[in-house]
């Protein structure tokens, strides 16, 4: 996919998160609804976008991200918000669950590192913002789950050990359904 394409997607994005959001007292309740339908109009506004692959939710998440980071907003506390509105924008314009979830919870927890956050707590919320996401467009939750978590593990391991064990121990420990995945690729191992 071309360089400028995903470049549109994430200036898109920015620019319609950081107008809408700036100025709002309540960013949270905000947040979801903003991401989802600056997603819809910024993709549909691209005409030639192929909708597979995970670099355009990948392109959302980071679009959104740049435009709060912009306005001040906490990343740990507006990621599930994000990943929650970018899964549904992005599954709404066709882009399949999986490609969906998968390059938003990514995306997130690749932002994190960049930013300095808590990788594990962002992982934690993008992961419970994925599934959130899906179940709101009716799509297939426990695929959800599974597909968030091996996101989160694959991203967080792309960074460092460190950074995978303690994305690890804070799903395991706060997201229904991790346990057993976690256990699940342990014995794959």
């Amino acid at each position: 996919m071309p360089i400028s394409l995903l470049s549109k997607v994430v200036n898109g994005i920015k620019g319609g998160v950081n107008a809408t959001i700036k100025g709002t007292a309540d960013v949270g309740s905000t947040l979801v609804n903003s991401v989802k339908n600056v997603a819809v109009t910024t993709i549909k506004g691209t005409g030639e976008l192929i909708v597979k692959g995970l670099q355009v939710p990948a392109s959302i998440v980071k679009g959104a991200i740049d435009g709060l980071s912009e306005l001040g907003v906490s990343l740990v506390r507006s990621i599930k918000g994000i990943v929650d509105g970018a899964v549904q924008g992005a599954m709404e314009s066709g882009v399949p669950q999986e490609d969906a979830v998968r390059g938003t919870v990514s995306q997130a927890i690749h932002s994190a590192k960049d930013l300095g956050a808590d990788v594990a707590s962002v992982a934690v919320e993008a992961v419970k913002g994925a599934i959130s996401g899906v179940k709101q467009v009716g799509g297939d939750s426990v695929s959800a789950t599974k597909n968030a978590v091996h996101a989160a593990l694959d991203a967080s391991k792309e960074i460092g050990n460190e950074a995978l064990e303690s994305v690890k121990t804070a799903l395991h420990e706060t997201v229904d359904g991790a346990k057993e995945i976690i256990d699940e690729v342990k014995a794959k191992a």
